[in-house]
């Protein structure tokens, strides 16, 4: 029996827990569920082929050739000498040949193809950052949209309450003869649309919580709750957002490619051997199949590069002045964005001190009414007005509140801080 009891209550307490969901948990899960994340492995493993195949270069490099053929005229010695067979050379030729080259000085071309390729996997990373630090914000504008539905909620039915003890209240006064049949149903109407206005939040708060169970990949429940988060710490002139760094990491890309400007200026230095079977072999006037091998050492030195060298250059800095025209134009819109979020923050805080003084003021006025229409001064059709009036003054105050941590945390995000 005991065992029992103690099954019936974990289960009871199982049933009964809600989970409590805060802003940053939301936003870590949609990161981790949001498909752009596998982009980062694909990167990196796309920077790491790169890599290893630039470093390949220094391999030996191994080739094998053959060729057949027939010409219509071969060398000949336009001269006979007495007692000495000169053989003629055969139009047809065959030569099957293994060549084994090593590089030795490439100018610097492996490790410049190595840097580009690690710079262009950093952008590449920086990149898949700038379109995955979007993700904050939309999780940002699902979560506070289920508080302002929770602040709406929680005051309609405080309104509820309200118009339930007025209700018998004014039953009451019914029964004294203060009040008459059209009073109480006047105070049940407002009952109803207080009801209705629940029902449609609650419809409204059930799909904002469908879309952030989808974003983050987790069985958000309508039971479960959303804590309201901690004002940020605002932190004047700091800005790390995923832009900057992917400007800085282009910007490095550029200097990598200017650098290899100068590879194409080096010479080349490498060693071969190679070996071969063929008729005629290396001597020219022996008409047989012979086997044969050459070692020795290449150098190649192309100065085509000069030609194109400035407008290389020139394109290279043109496309630096757009990445810092993109950086300072980023800059300036987040600066822009920042003064406006802040202005806003600001008057929001005077509202929040205002509407304090509005909600003390339509409670000593709906006090009054209370009191007027108990002594059948007032209709309660004014009343109810008047109880609106206070529930509406309450429920803007929570709103601006609501709206105040949603502006703060839209500088946060601006700023990333």
């Amino acid at each position: 029996m005991k065992h029992y009891l103690v099954c019936m209550l974990i289960l009871f307490c199982v049933g009964t827990s809600r989970a409590q969901l805060t802003l940053e948990q939301c936003k870590a899960w949609a990161r981790d569920n949001y498909p752009v994340i596998r982009q980062y492995d694909l990167v990196r493993q796309s920077r790491r082929l790169t890599v290893e195949n630039a470093a390949k270069a220094w391999l030996p490099q191994v080739s094998l050739s053959g060729t057949a053929g027939y010409q219509s005229d071969v060398t000949t010695i336009p001269a006979s000498i007495p007692g000495v067979d000169i053989p003629a050379i055969g139009k047809d030729q065959y030569d099957v040949n293994l060549t084994v080259s090593q590089q030795v000085y490439d100018g610097g071309a492996a490790a410049s193809a190595k840097r580009t390729a690690e710079a262009q996997g950093d952008v590449g990373l920086e990149q898949v950052s700038v379109a995955m630090y979007d993700v904050g914000r939309r999780v940002d504008q699902m979560f506070f949209g289920v508080l302002v539905l929770d602040e709406k909620i929680a005051q309609v039915r405080i309104l509820k309450d309200d118009l339930r003890l007025t209700l018998a209240s004014v039953e009451a006064m019914v029964k004294g003869g203060v009040a008459n049949q059209a009073d109480v149903d006047a105070v049940m109407v407002e009952q109803v649309k207080a009801h209705q206005r629940e029902t449609s939040m609650l419809t409204q708060r059930a799909i904002y919580l469908k879309m952030l169970s989808t974003f983050t990949g987790k069985d958000i429940s309508e039971g479960d709750s959303l804590v309201k988060p901690a004002p940020p710490v605002v932190r004047n002139g700091a800005n790390s957002r995923p832009e900057l760094a992917l400007y800085a990491a282009q910007d490095r890309l550029l200097d990598t490619r200017l650098k290899s400007l100068d590879v194409g200026l080096r010479p080349r230095v490498g060693l071969f051997a190679r070996g071969g079977y063929g008729n005629p072999g290396l001597n020219m006037l022996k008409d047989d199949f012979d086997a044969y091998y050459k070692v020795g050492v290449t150098l190649s030195w192309n100065f085509g590069s000069l030609y194109t060298r400035a407008n290389d250059r020139r394109k290279i800095e043109a496309e630096r002045l757009t990445v810092q025209s993109e950086r300072d134009a980023f800059l300036f819109d987040t600066r822009l964005q920042t003064e406006l979020k802040s202005g806003a923050v600001g008057s929001l805080r005077k509202q929040i001190e205002q509407d304090d003084e509005i909600i003390k003021l339509r409670k000593r006025i709906r006090e009054k009414a209370e009191l007027r229409v108990a002594n059948g001064t007032e209709t309660v059709n004014e009343m109810l007005r008047d109880i609106n009036a206070v529930s509406d003054a309450q429920l803007v105050k929570r709103l601006h509140e609501i709206q105040l941590l949603q502006e703060m945390y839209e500088i946060k995000h601006l700023n990333n801080f």
